[in-house]
C-alpha cells in the first residue's frame, strides 16, 4: 500500500523523536519515497543524519530553509512533492501554530504551502497534554478536514510521570497513513455506524477445556482500523485476543467476549444501531452439551464428547436486518471457495460475503496476509490477490460501499 507513495515526516522537539525514526525506516522498507524536515528544537532530540540514513535521502533543516541554493523555495517544494504529511512528534508548539496557521520555520511554512493531507501524532508531559489551551487548540484543529489526528496514549513517560501523552506506536501510525493515501483522506464512511466480530470463540467443558479454533482476529482489527480511519463509527465485538493486537483500536469501542452465546448477546445488543455489521468472527458451530464447573480429572474425561449445535448469529441477523442495513460475512475454507460461499450468501439472505482460503500459503488464520473472493447479493464478484490484511479490509469497504450506492 506504500510503495512509490510520497510521504513528507515533520519532526517535533520531543523525546518520541526516537519512535519517528522506526516510521521512516519501515516507510522505506515498505517502498515509500520519503522525505524528512526537522523543526530546530528536534535536532537537540535526534540528528538529521540519522533520518537521512534511514530514508536514504538527505534530511531537511531551518538552516536548509533560510539558504539560497535552491532553485525553488524549499517549502514550496517540499509541500508540492507530498502526497501526505506526517508530523510526529506533534508538540504543544507547533499545535497552536498549526491551528492559528502561523508560519515561522521550515515545517509550518511547508503545512501552508502545501495541498496534502496532514497526519498528526502528538507526545507531551500529561500536564502540558490536559492544559486547555492545549486542548483547545487539539479539538478545533480536528475540525480541520485537512488535518487526521492519532490520539495519544497513555503510560510512564520520560519524565517518570504516569498518563496520556506518549505518541502513538510506529505500526499504529503506519497504519493511518496507509488507509489515508488508500482513500485520499476522503472520509467516505462517515456518519456510518459500522458493527464488527472478529477472533474466535471457545465453547467450555471445563474451566481449561475448551473447543476452540486458531483464529486470532487479525482480519477484523484490519477492518476495524481500515473503517475507523474512513471516518465509521466503529463497534469491535470480540473473542479472546493478545493486548498486542488490541492495543491498535485505543479509539474503538470494544466488547470482549468468550463463548458463542456472549458474541449473540452482545451484537444482538448493538446490531439495531449499526448500519453496516462484518461478521468476521470465527464462531463456534458446536458446544459440548454440558460444563463442569470445576475442573475434570483426566480419569473423568468422557470417552465420547456429546456436542449441540451453536444457533447462527449472522443467519438470525441477516433475516431480521432493517432495509438500510447490510450484513456482511466471512467464509474461511478449503479448497473450492467459491460454491459453499454462494451457498451462505443465498441461504442466510447476506448482502455480501468474502471467501478466504485457509489452506494456501500466507492466508487465512493468524498470518498478516489473506487473500479473496468477494461476492454480492447483485451478483457482482471481485477477486483480491494476496495483499496484507489492511488492504484487503479496504478493498472489501469499497466493494461495500458499491453495494450500498447501486441498491435501491
Amino acid at each position: 500500500m506504500l510503495r512509490g507513495r510520497r510521504v513528507l515526516v515533520g519532526v517535533g522537539g520531543g523525546i518520541a523523536a526516537y519512535k519517528t525514526a522506526e516510521v521512516v525506516s519501515r516507510l522505506f522498507q515498505e517502498g515509500a519515497e520519503v522525505r524528512v524536515l526537522f523543526t530546530a528544537t528536534a535536532t537537540k532530540f535526534i540528528t538529521p543524519l540519522t533520518l537521512s540514513t534511514l530514508s536514504r535521502h538527505r534530511a531537511y533543516t531551518d538552516e536548509d530553509f533560510w539558504a539560497s541554493t535552491h532553485q525553488r523555495p524549499l517549502h514550496i517544494e517540499l509541500g508540492e512533492w507530498a502526497e501526505i504529511f506526517l508530523i510526529a512528534p506533534l508538540t504543544a508548539n507547533t499545535l497552536g501554530k498549526l491551528n492559528y496557521g502561523l508560519a515561522d520555520n521550515l515545517l509550518t511554512n511547508t503545512v501552508l504551502a502545501s495541498p496534502c493531507p496532514i497526519l498528526l501524532a502528538p507526545a507531551m508531559n500529561t500536564e502540558m497534554w490536559e492544559q486547555l489551551t492545549v486542548q483547545r487548540n487539539w479539538q478545533q484543529i480536528k475540525q480541520n478536514t485537512r488535518y487526521h489526528t492519532i490520539e495519544p496514549g497513555s503510560g510512564l513517560l520520560a519524565c517518570d510521570r504516569v498518563g496520556k501523552g506518549r505518541m502513538a506506536e510506529p505500526e499504529e501510525i503506519l497504519i493511518a497513513l496507509q488507509s489515508l493515501l488508500h482513500t485520499n483522506a476522503q472520509q467516505d464512511l462517515q456518519g456510518k455506524k459500522i458493527l464488527i466480530s472478529a477472533g474466535g470463540t471457545r465453547e467450555h467443558l471445563d474451566p481449561v477445556r475448551f473447543l476452540g479454533n486458531p483464529a486470532t482476529g487479525k482480519m477484523g482489527v484490519a477492518l476495524a482500523q481500515a473503517a475507523y480511519y474512513r471516518g465509521a463509527e466503529v463497534t469491535f465485538v470480540h473473542g479472546p485476543m493478545t493486548r498486542e493486537l488490541l492495543a491498535l483500536l485505543p479509539q474503538i469501542r470494544r466488547l470482549a467476549v468468550v463463548s458463542a452465546a456472549q458474541m449473540h448477546q452482545e451484537i444482538l445488543s448493538v446490531f439495531p444501531e449499526a448500519d453496516w455489521l462484518f461478521m468476521v468472527a470465527a464462531v463456534a458451530d458446536v458446544k459440548p452439551v454440558t460444563y463442569t464447573a470445576q475442573k475434570l480429572p483426566k480419569h473423568s474425561l468422557p470417552e465420547s464428547l456429546p456436542l449441540e449445535t451453536v444457533p447462527d448469529i449472522l443467519k438470525e441477523l441477516a433475516q431480521h436486518k432493517k432495509p438500510q442495513q447490510r450484513v456482511i460475512g466471512f467464509a474461511a475454507q478449503t479448497g473450492d471457495i467459491i460454491t459453499p460461499a454462494l451457498g451462505k450468501l443465498k441461504s442466510k439472505k447476506l448482502d455480501a460475503i468474502a471467501a478466504n482460503p485457509i489452506d494456501k500459503p500466507n492466508a487465512g488464520f493468524a498470518s498478516d496476509t489473506n487473500q479473496a473472493v468477494f461476492l454480492d447479493c447483485q451478483g457482482r464478484k471481485q477477486e483480491v490477490e494476496p495483499c496484507t490484511k489492511l488492504e484487503l479490509a479496504h478493498h472489501l469497504l469499497d466493494f461495500v460501499l458499491q453495494l450500498q450506492n447501486t441498491t435501491i
